[in-house]
């Protein structure tokens, strides 16, 4: 298979995939660490984020015991988002037999080219079920804070495991990934900029799902996925995202879906985050965002990793925060879904969250004090300045 030749073509619909959303670390992590347990052949994670602490130790355990009943075991985490993974887990790994990959090793010599990461989140069981989402394996994403009466996780996010012939799409893009660790970056990015044609979509019935990804700079699917889907969007365009720093045309679609009718809502980060100058980045757009009708919801109870859309009935879920960074550096992928039972479940856990948001209204946007926009003014021209190294969307 021409690996570069592939990953430059948008995959197909399949009408046969089952999907089970999981919410939060306390309900998916015992479920991915079960079906790690029970994988009879073959294990492939594909991971960004990878951190040392009491979650890693146990997906450890739970990878080398399964590489001990010989089950085959690949692991591809990104170079730069496992630097906190140490050296006595990794080794673990190896001993046991687990094959083991970083993508994109740092070095000085690479310049900018070190700022292009894997951000997927995947795993593959069997080949026969796929699991993706914004997962990553810290204790953020998977232990229960039990200093919190609520016993959560700190992070709040979605997994959704899917299973049919969309799972060999998963698989091959995995073997992409897997190929492509440890090529020099000139080689992943060589190819041209694509021109294909957004993927017609099919009628809505239970089961349609097809992998949507991107590939850095070189291959816009994911997002000329989502702002097709927006433009032509009907009722609702509902959409979460930890780091609101969206390219032009998907500002242009938001405010165009707003301005004809259509139920706009941004699902942002509130005062809980990660990255703060970020969220202060992204709010310089909510000015005009909300005078063209868009409604803003900032999520209260913690810090929200969701990164779905719901548009009518079309869900998008997945690695892909939308934003720019994301869309020239990253590589991406989401599962793209028209099946109504799972549209109904991610319209629910929308749902669910706006109850524990505060919505920002003009007025109160109007009345922010000089400090906070300054921050926001701040931000916002140090984002300025790195959209002069991104391409244009």
């Amino acid at each position: 298979m021409d690996i570069r030749k592939k990953q430059t073509e948008p995959f197909n619909w399949h009408e046969d995939c089952q999907f089970e959303l999981l919410i939060d670390g306390v309900v998916f992590f015992p479920r991915i660490l079960q079906l790690i347990e029970q994988a009879e052949h073959s294990i492939d994670i594909e991971m960004y984020l990878v951190t040392s602490g009491n979650a890693t130790r146990r997906l450890v355990t739970a990878l080398t015991s399964a590489a001990e009943r010989g089950v085959t075991i690949r692991c591809l985490f990104d170079a730069s988002g496992s630097l906190y993974f140490s050296d006595a887990e990794r080794e673990a790994l190896r001993q046991a037999g687990v094959a083991l990959r970083f993508y994109n090793p740092l070095h000085w010599s690479r310049g900018t080219r070190n700022l292009h990461r894997d951000h997927r989140k995947l795993l593959l069981f069997d080949q026969h079920a796929a699991c993706t989402g914004g997962l990553g394996f810290t204790d953020e994403f998977c232990e229960i804070d039990e200093s919190q009466e609520t016993h959560q996780n700190p992070w709040h996010e979605q997994m959704l495991i899917v299973r049919g012939d969309v799972v060999k799409d998963w698989q091959s893009l995995f073997e992409q990934s897997w190929q492509q660790a440890d090529r020099p970056y000139r080689r992943m990015l060589d190819s041209p900029a694509q021109k294909h044609d957004s993927i017609p979509q099919p009628e809505i019935k239970p089961g349609l799902g097809r992998v949507a990804f991107s590939a850095s700079r070189n291959n816009r699917d994911l997002l000329r996925s989502l702002i097709s889907h927006i433009r032509q969007a009907k009722t609702r365009v509902w959409l979460a995202t930890p780091y609101f720093v969206p390219p032009r045309s998907l500002r242009r679609a938001l405010t165009g879906a707003a301005k004809r009718g259509v139920d706009v809502r941004l699902h942002v980060c509130g005062n809980f985050t990660d990255l703060p100058p970020v969220r202060y980045a992204g709010q310089i757009y909510y000015g005009r965002l909300l005078r063209s009708g868009v409604r803003i919801f900032e999520y209260q109870a913690r810090f929200s990793h969701l990164k779905s859309a719901l548009i009518d009935q079309w869900v998008s879920l997945g690695s892909c925060n939308f934003d720019h960074w994301t869309l020239h550096w990253n590589l991406e992928a989401n599962q793209n879904a028209l099946d109504p039972d799972l549209a109904n479940q991610v319209q629910q856990c929308f749902e669910r969250d706006f109850d524990q948001c505060d919505e920002l209204t003009r007025q109160q946007w109007k009345n922010l004090p000089r400090h906070y926009r300054f921050k926001i003014w701040f931000w916002g021209r140090v984002k300025k300045l790195a959209d002069l190294f991104l391409k244009t969307y």
